[in-house]
C-alpha cells in the first residue's frame, strides 16, 4: 500500500508542474516501499538521493515560470521551497554519515505531509495566476 495517493486535490492546473508532483508522490512511495521492504541502505539511500535531485528539479520549474510571469509571490513561495531543501539535505547527510542507519516514518510521513501541504495551499495559489498568463 503507498504512503501516498495522488489526488485531483493536488492539480495546480499546470500540467508540466502535476506530472512534476505527481513524479514526486511516486519517489516518496518508492522510498516508502523500500524501507517497508528492507532495502539495504545504499538502496535506500540512492532513491532519498533521487528524491531529493529530483525535488530540486521542480522547484526550479517552479521559480522559472515564477520569474517568467512575474509571480508576486515568488519570494515567499521560493523560502518554503529553501526551507524544505535545508531540511531535506540535512536529513541525507545525517543518513550518509550514518548517524541514523534507518529514516524513519516519521521522516517519511514529513515528506509526504510537507508535500501535501505545500501542494494544496502555496503551489494552489500560483495555479490560476500562471494559467491567466498563459501557462497551463
Amino acid at each position: 500500500m503507498p504512503l501516498m495517493n495522488w489526488t485531483d486535490k493536488l492539480t495546480v492546473g499546470v500540467t508540466v508542474l502535476d506530472n512534476d508532483h505527481k513524479k514526486l508522490v511516486a519517489m516518496v512511495n518508492q522510498l516508502f516501499d523500500g524501507i517497508q521492504s528492507g532495502h539495504g541502505k545504499e538502496s535506500v539511500g540512492k532513491i532519498l538521493d533521487g528524491l531529493i535531485a529530483y525535488t530540486k528539479v521542480h522547484f526550479g520549474n517552479e521559480e522559472r515560470y515564477f520569474a517568467q510571469t512575474g509571480y508576486p509571490a515568488a519570494p515567499a513561495h521560493k523560502q518554503e521551497h529553501d526551507e524544505l531543501t535545508r531540511q531535506v539535505v540535512s536529513v541525507q547527510q545525517k543518513y550518509r554519515a550514518g548517524t541514523t542507519n534507518v529514516l524513519s516514518l516519521e521522516v517519511l510521513n514529513f515528506l509526504k505531509n510537507w508535500l501535501v501541504k505545500h501542494i494544496q495551499g502555496s503551489d494552489q495559489k500560483y495555479g490560476p495566476y500562471l494559467n491567466a498568463k498563459g501557462i497551463r
